[in-house]
């Protein structure tokens, strides 16, 4: 398949604050649906970070849990040499759990998704987005939605979608694997409920392009780095598949802590993220290659896609 090329180096929030880094940037995971959640609210102070507690990292199930921990063992020692206190995983449940958490104050710290940040948001959750990964592929903290199909398939285009097909999204909570793809649709009047024969959520990026791989659906909704890690794996190959369609770039899911957390805490969490080093591999699908800032106002387009979207999901029901 044909990569998109890196963006011009334009004057954008984003890539000025690149710029400012001093840490140079270094190939680092992603961590998908993760939570930071103080257990221990007996412990002593830290003064270097200003608390020292246990920490509980919740990391969406992408992958077998034999494959996640033997990910997680080279990231856990880097986080807690940084943060200096223990740091615990555990693989949440879904992406509605992840934002139930950071709703009724279970997590203090979450990387959900843009769209998780945004639900979260609206149900009160007091959070703020703090850094983001680089994309491998595009070098920027962008990255790109995309719709895939077998590369026999008679599809061709996105209108070829309508009638009798069978097309997986990952969850309605997903940027790349729903709230993007489903808005490219409906521009061409395509819904997926009304057009489309089945719609299966698969739950998980990996799950879902493994119901493609495995002739369940006829089209999936994911997103670029997913699906060429898919193919290093030997899975989703240029042989047996292809993108029918690619979206605009779509900012990364940010790291999100919440406004309650000492600011010398929230300081070295941005450290611990911008400093993991070279080698340590992501743990969900994406590939990274350095973390950046990032700030509310960056998903700011995503904000007005799902409203405009929602908005039109109540005009084609009445």
């Amino acid at each position: 398949m044909n990569l998109p090329q890196p963006f011009p180096r334009q004057n954008h929030p984003y890539l000025l604050r690149i710029r400012t880094l001093t840490i140079a940037a270094m190939s680092i995971f992603l961590l998908g649906g993760c939570g930071l959640v103080q257990k221990d609210k007996s412990s002593t102070a830290n003064t270097s970070i200003g608390l020292k507690k246990i920490a509980t990292l919740r990391i969406s199930p992408t992958q077998s849990r034999v494959e996640q921990e033997r990910m997680i063992k080279p990231l856990k020692r880097h986080l807690e040499k940084v943060l200096r206190q223990k740091v615990e995983f555990l693989i949440a449940s879904s992406y509605k759990d992840n934002v139930d958490m950071l709703v009724d104050g279970r997590a203090n710290a979450a990387y959900t998704g843009a769209v998780s940040y945004l639900e979260a948001l609206e149900r009160g959750a007091n959070v703020k987005p703090i850094v983001a990964p680089i994309d491998k592929f595009t070098n920027r903290p962008w990255y790109r939605s995309c719709i895939i199909v077998r590369a026999n398939s008679r599809i061709k285009t996105l209108q070829d979608l309508k009638g009798g097909k069978r097309v997986a999204f990952v969850s309605p909570s997903s940027t790349s694997g729903y709230l993007m793809p489903s808005a490219a649709l409906k521009e061409l009047e395509i819904y997926p409920r009304r057009d489309f024969t089945r719609v299966i959520f698969g739950g998980t990026h990996a799950k879902t392009e493994a119901l493609l791989e495995n002739g369940v659906v006829d089209a999936i909704a994911t997103n670029i780095p997913s699906y060429m890690k898919r193919q290093n794996l030997g899975k989703l190959t240029p042989e047996n598949s292809r993108v029918l369609w690619q979206s605009s770039p779509v900012p990364h899911s940010p790291l999100l802590v919440s406004r309650s957390l000492p600011p010398e805490l929230i300081e070295s969490i941005k450290e611990a993220f911008l400093t993991i080093p070279n080698g340590i591999e992501d743990i969900v699908e994406t590939q990274a290659a350095g973390y950046t800032l990032v700030i509310d106002s960056d998903y700011e387009p995503i904000k007005q896609m799902r409203v405009r979207l929602q908005q039109e999901n109540k005009e084609v029901s009445s």
